[in-house]
């Protein structure tokens, strides 16, 4: 630290040379695009590879996945991909399935997710009660089920 940095800070002066400059976070920002040939691929791709900040892009059309590491903005990125491409795209809603604690509730699970993920119940405010329950709440609704063998029979 210089003098005038000392001096800088004690007078709070900000001289015009010295702009501070916000850094940003390194981030993953993943997205879901539906990808059907090797052109649709090459074409998602290319419309963030050019970004300001991008670092490395992957793209995965089996599971209709775009992966952008980079300092950028996620919410700037997913406007991008979606006026480049005009393809219908969101944030990557799954989550590996051991994450979620009742993954086969019926918010949680999902037919089109890839092999593996559900939908992230815990982030999603749509997503139902049970989904989110803790065990201690589930063993209480599960109590008067049908489908529990050993549920009361009183009613």
């Amino acid at each position: 630290m210089g003098f005038l940095d000392f001096v800088s800070e004690i007078c709070d002066c900000d001289w015009p040379s010295h702009k501070k400059i916000k850094k940003r976070q390194l981030q993953t920002v993943e997205i879901k695009v539906k990808m059907d040939c090797e052109g649709c691929e090459r074409r998602v791709k290319k419309s963030v590879e050019g970004m300001k900040g991008v670092t490395r892009v992957e793209v995965d059309p089996k599971q209709s996945k775009l992966t952008v590491f980079g300092y950028v903005d996620p919410d700037k990125v997913l406007e991008r991909v979606r006026h480049r491409t005009g393809k219908k795209v969101e944030f990557w809603p799954y989550v590996p399935y051991d994450v979620v604690p009742h993954p086969y509730a019926p918010e949680a699970y999902d037919k089109k997710a890839p092999p593996g993920y559900v939908r992230n119940v815990l982030q999603d405010p749509q997503a139902g009660q049970l989904a989110r329950a803790s065990s201690f709440e589930v063993k209480y609704t599960s109590a008067f089920s049908d489908e529990n063998p050993n549920a009361c029979i009183i009613m």
